[in-house]
């Protein structure tokens, strides 16, 4: 987009202030707001900001950065519109004061991965599915009280058919396209898909995406989670991730003689992600809650494995369709949308890029459902298992050095000592079930 046409956007929508938005390592959405008349500086790179207040970002002697933003990502925010506040927004990359990208920040870290996969001649396409929670709020608190109670696909007990429908203008007017949108099998649960792209792209409309769920969410006096594991005994929420390699235009992983259509190529990128599964997990599941979803039983994959029609593997590849090889392509099930979607992305494309380069080798694929095989049978057929807990995805981590390396060492040490951090809070708190199982019999 030009100077000219952004400065067009904003007169017509008689924009007054502009927010510069990125986001910190944990991928909530940031920003420094400026009034309109600064848009031309901004433009111009001259939006300074202090890194160390950031999570993850600089240490305070070195905490001058500035932001430069994405012109194509100049959208208006809707719920600004008729406030006299009229706001719009860029999302921005953050520069070192020397003019150098920032390689703690979650975008740089993706953008240096997809021109790794560039060097190789693939674009990363993916399509993220975000499921989330709508609350009623107690007494302006916020406690999981399912605003419905709604199952898969209903309309009889669904009570948010038009939120949800507010929820997808907004999306639309962010320049989000959406596809589909429907009621969750948990009550009070929901999902939005919006369409596959570019991995950078959809990113960024990923993190839009919760930013604006959140917002109307907000204005309907609900509250919108995309925490894993909100209620226990229930499904919790997934981020199921469609993934696929192009080459001028083609779909490097169809292949009209492979078995499942797969190319080589596909083969070895499921491979690298079956291999490096463990150590990604404590990025794609970056809570201590994301674990109470990994658990059998509630549709979230906690084995290793890959399959076409089994919805228990981890990656599941969707059914062929004749005249439609571009949309041959994997699923990845195991993330949950607390993830930072550029650092989520960024490691599993450096985990599906390792298993091309050294021609990794899926095991064979396991068509029967694995939650209702035993131990046994699962030692017999060599199944493992994600890890248990945040603590060990985090020792997974840092024995991998391709997913370390994806994340690069700034990022690397931010993260893991922020999640360690949360780690130990968790492990030092009283909870609520251990009062009530113990405190009366010991």
């Amino acid at each position: 987009m030009t100077r000219e046409e952004i400065l067009k956007i904003i007169k017509k929508n008689e924009i007054k202030f502009i927010d510069m938005q990125f986001t910190d390592l944990i991928g909530i959405v940031k920003a420094v707001t400026i009034p309109v008349s600064k848009l031309e500086e901004a433009l111009d790179n001259n939006i300074w900001f202090d890194g160390s207040s950031i999570e993850g970002f600089t240490r305070i002697f070195e905490s001058d950065m500035y932001l430069k933003p994405d012109p194509d990502s100049l959208s208006v925010i809707p719920w600004s519109l008729g406030t006299g506040r009229e706001t719009a927004r860029f999302i921005c990359d953050v520069y070192m004061c020397d003019g150098s990208l920032y390689n703690g920040a979650p975008r740089t870290v993706l953008k240096n991965q997809l021109a790794k996969a560039a060097e190789l001649g693939f674009e990363y396409n993916v399509g993220p599915e975000l499921e989330f929670f709508l609350f009623r709020k107690d007494n302006h608190k916020v406690r999981p009280l399912p605003h419905d109670q709604g199952g898969y696909f209903d309309q009889s007990t669904d009570l948010a058919t038009e939120i949800r429908q507010d929820m997808t203008a907004a999306l639309q007017l962010l320049n989000i396209d959406v596809e589909a949108l429907h009621h969750e099998v948990a009550e009070g649960q929901h999902e939005i898909d919006f369409r596959y792209g570019k991995a950078l792209t959809v990113a960024d409309n990923a993190v839009s995406f919760k930013f604006a769920i959140k917002a109307i969410a907000h204005h309907n006096d609900l509250h919108a989670t995309f925490m894993p594991k909100p209620i226990a005994g229930v499904n919790g929420s997934g981020m199921h991730v469609h993934q696929s390699l192009f080459h001028n235009g083609k779909n490097v992983f169809y292949d009209e003689n492979g078995r499942y259509h797969l190319s080589d190529e596909a083969r070895y990128f499921i491979g690298g992600q079956l291999h490096h599964a463990r150590a990604m997990t404590a990025v794609l599941n970056p809570t201590v809650n994301s674990y109470k979803r990994l658990i059998p039983g509630y549709e979230a994959p906690v084995y290793i494995s890959w399959a076409t029609t089994n919805r228990s593997a981890l990656i599941r590849i969707p059914r062929y369709t004749p005249g439609r090889e571009n949309s041959t392509r994997c699923e990845l099930r195991c993330p949950d949308p607390s993830a930072n979607p550029y650092l989520a992305f960024a490691v599993m494309l450096a985990a599906g890029l390792d298993g091309i380069k050294n021609k990794i080798e899926p095991p064979d694929s396991l068509e029967e459902n694995i939650f209702e095989l035993t131990e046994a049978d699962l030692k017999l057929k060599e199944i493992t298992t994600l890890p248990c807990s945040l603590r060990e995805a985090l020792d997974e981590l840092e024995a991998d050095p391709v997913i370390t390396e994806a994340l690069g060492s700034t990022a690397l040490e931010a993260y893991v000592t922020a999640k360690r951090a949360e780690w130990k809070e968790y492990s030092a708190s009283v909870s609520d079930w251990e009062l009530d199982r113990y405190l009366e019999i010991y």
